[in-house]
């Protein structure tokens, strides 16, 4: 079973698999387009819809004034309407929603409507927004024993500042959503959302209904990183909105330039940072502000900055820590969820302290990093103890795998070779912790039908977005019950089957919908253990297993077929459905103390980056990535290689090319695939060398199978350092830098600073 290959492969390649686009819509269905905000922050003076509202084939022109209920869509704190009312706070903003009968006759109407704003100052950076006092919530900060103390005891202190830039999360298929009336007045939403219960509940609170008439679908997505977990809702609840009123299937699909214009981004980060360190090298104190820009609404914001905090000291025992993080509120669309959730953003922070550390004091910065790696029992700021600590191994494996100190004296050699061509290299440990940090959500439900025939249908809260989470689950399934892949139907993720659902996000969802459904299976096989009893004259005491489609005891194949078992309990009227729950056990955090045990478990892992820089042009190539990663007992190696590989790319691009750029006016300067970089073939590295970690694996995990989705982006942070190694082997006096992402632009200006002067 280790070996299954994506469920899904199959029909992405033909072209077969169906997204939201891809559905046949029902006669009769309108097209809707946004009518949004061409200014970043001012007072609407007047709109005149009037002209638009006689052009042919528009059926209706949407605005605040058609909600029956709540004009609010946000999720932690209410303060995002769905369309602007008398203000707007970010260009882009949605303002109404034209529906018509073809979208070019939308687009037509969309061009004549008239609007006025009388423009306010716009604040785009999160330094801007912290001096003028302009926050999203109040700040949070996690605090380890007494920081000054620390600082008093260091023989080393250093200061610095860092900046990481957003993320476009540019997945495949744009926001799309397609509603239709069902009958009594009830609405069905196909909706391409990592939060399907999100979609339901907040439609449901605009149109003044209860959930249960609302029927969220989602059969997968085509790509999302975090971006559809909040920000698919509002397109979502658009239709709904439109199909409440005029009874007809709605349709709303943004196209490329609006979906990365109008949504929000990874958050950038300003952070200023202290450090201390003993002769030893050991961090004796860690100081940060994080000034986060959030946007114009708090959308995910808060919960982002959470895990910031817990990821602040990433893979090192940090005795004395004070960490706060601001959630600052600019007018720009509101940031939101991307791979990684704030843990990148705060790992950079902790990475960019050790090698300012490290470069002020003439030493490879590999000596900080390793005198102050984790412990068992060690203690995280947030008050868990580290249990099952890997990342010591993991370290230790890429240096006796990779043999650092050889690499180091080759890349030594070869720059003393080459003047106008240099390389480094950087080593990069990841600790990330999996469980949603709002331990609440740390919860899932799988509903299982075994018909008459032996055939298995399972359903569960999880969303298939190109993760393959839903071949994990018909794998689970399929060897639970002993059966071939082809007797086990994946449906789509639907509100009506499985109920108030976490999003699909935070790593956690196989965790958490996998254990759900291996509780449900096994439930099924201690109802039919009676049967198996009878059947086969055996003790229900036995030990009992399902294998290539029959029924073993102790380990012997019996006659028992499972065709013949699943009949034999169907005529004896016992189940064969099972609705089985699942919470994650142990956890809790106290947000009055900050202090808890918020994580199932924590992911480790070490990344080896090595780089050839281009000194004339200021480009580079990456010559390899060498990783030791602990996935526990992996269910499906295949999967989760692909898994560290891409999140090890994405992370790249994030740290060396992906650049979002707004003009002082708020508008986004990036705003098409000409503009906006992401790697590509020739950018990826020339090698990715994924080593599993041998272990035990954890049994939190489902079957020992760690997650894989978010901990690997991490070890892109290495790319950044890697290439500032390689510039200073050309330019002992370069200052080096923490201002990501490092662009081949950065990289020349960089290589020729004192030059420039």
């Amino acid at each position: 079973m280790s070996s299954m290959t994506n469920k899904d492969s199959y029909g992405h390649v033909r072209g077969e698999s169906l997204f939201v686009d891809d559905i046949n819509v029902k006669e009769g269905t309108l097209h809707a387009l946004v009518f949004d905000s061409p200014s970043a922050h001012g007072k609407i003076k007047s709109i005149d819809y009037s002209e638009a509202e006689k052009l042919d084939g528009v059926e209706r022109i949407f605005t605040y004034a058609a909600i029956p209920g709540e004009n609010q869509i946000g999720g932690i704190i209410p303060d995002e309407p769905l369309f602007a009312e008398q203000e707007v706070h970010f260009m882009g903003q949605p303002i109404a929603l034209i529906v018509a009968k073809t979208l070019a006759i939308a687009k037509k109407a969309k061009k004549i409507i008239k609007i006025e704003i009388d423009e306010s100052p716009v604040v785009t950076t999160a330094k801007e927004a912290f001096n003028k006092g302009l926050f999203i919530n109040a700040p949070r900060k996690f605090e380890l024993d007494v920081v000054e103390k620390g600082f008093q005891e260091s023989e080393y202190v250093f200061e610095g500042e860092t900046f990481t830039n957003g993320q476009e999360h540019l997945y495949l298929e744009t926001q799309a959503s397609y509603a239709f009336p069902l009958e009594d007045g009830n609405i069905k939403i196909i909706s391409s959302t990592q939060g399907p219960t999100s979609v339901q509940s907040i439609a449901a609170k605009v149109l003044n209904l209860p959930m249960h008439r609302i029927e969220v679908e989602v059969i997968r997505l085509g790509g999302a990183f975090g971006g559809k977990e909040d920000q698919a809702t509002p397109w979502a609840v658009m239709t709904a909105l439109a199909v409440y009123h005029l009874k007809k299937g709605v349709k709303l699909i943004l196209e490329r330039h609006d979906d990365m214009r109008m949504t929000g981004k990874r958050h950038p980060y300003e952070s200023t940072f202290k450090i201390g360190l003993n002769k030893d090298l050991k961090i004796l104190a860690y100081e940060v502000d994080y000034y986060q820009n959030s946007g114009a609404a708090c959308d995910l914001s808060p919960a982002i900055a959470e895990r910031t905090l817990f990821h602040a000291t990433n893979s090192y025992f940090v005795k004395n820590a004070k960490l706060t993080v601001h959630s600052c509120k600019t007018n720009l669309p509101p940031n939101t969820a991307f791979r990684g959730f704030g843990g990148p953003q705060g790992m950079f922070v902790i990475e960019s302290a050790i090698v300012k550390a490290a470069k002020e004091l003439n030493i490879p910065v590999r000596k900080i990093q390793e005198a102050n790696l984790l412990q068992e029992n060690d203690e995280f700021p947030y008050g868990q103890i580290a249990k099952q600590v890997e990342i010591g191994k993991t370290w230790n494996e890429v240096k006796s795998q990779f043999d650092i100190s050889k690499k180091e004296k080759e890349i030594q050699e070869f720059n003393t070779k080459n003047h106008s061509v240099k390389k480094g290299l950087s080593l990069m440990p990841i600790t990330f912790g999996i469980s949603f940090t709002n331990t609440p959500m740390n919860h899932a439900r799988a509903l299982v039908h075994i018909y008459q025939d032996g055939s298995v249908g399972i359903s569960t809260g999880a969303v298939e977005m190109g993760q393959s989470v839903n071949t994990k689950m018909l794998q689970i399934a399929a060897m639970s019950f002993g059966l071939t892949p082809d007797k086990v139907k994946i449906e789509t993720t639907n509100t009506t089957r499985i109920a108030n659902m976490s999003p699909t996000a935070a790593s956690a969802t196989a965790d958490l919908n996998g254990k759900a459904l291996l509780n449900a299976c096994d439930n099924l096989k201690e109802r039919m253990s009676e049967v198996i009893a009878e059947k086969l004259a055996v003790n229900k005491l036995d030990k009992i297993s399902y294998q290539d489609n029959f029924i073993f005891v102790n380990g012997t194949k019996s006659k028992l077929s499972w065709e013949e078992l699943i009949l034999t309990t169907f005529l004896k009227r016992i189940s064969l459905s099972e609705h089985a729950h699942y919470a994650t056990p142990e956890i809790h955090f106290d947000k009055t103390k900050e202090k808890g045990h918020p994580f199932a478990y924590h992911v480790y892992g070490t990344a080896l980056t090595t780089v050839t820089v281009d000194c004339i042009r200021g480009t580079y190539e990456f010559d390899a990535v060498q990783i030791v990663h602990d996935f526990g007992k992996s269910m499906n190696k295949g999967i989760d290689m692909g898994q560290v590989e891409g999140a090890l790319v994405q992370g790249m691009g994030w740290m060396t090319m992906e650049e979002i750029s707004y003009d002082e006016k708020g508008r986004l300067l990036s705003n098409s695939l000409s503009g906006y970089k992401v790697p590509d073939i020739f950018s990826v590295p020339k090698e990715i060398n994924v080593i599993p970690l041998e272990t035990d694996g954890n049994e939190m995990a489902i079957l020992k199978s760690k997650a894989v989705g978010e901990p690997p982006l991490m070890y892109g942070i290495g790319a950044y350092f890697a290439i500032q190694n390689a510039m200073l082997a050309f330019n002992p006096s370069y200052k080096i830098k923490f201002d990501a992402p490092m662009t081949p632009e950065k990289v020349l200006m960089g290589l020729y600073e004192n030059d420039l002067k």
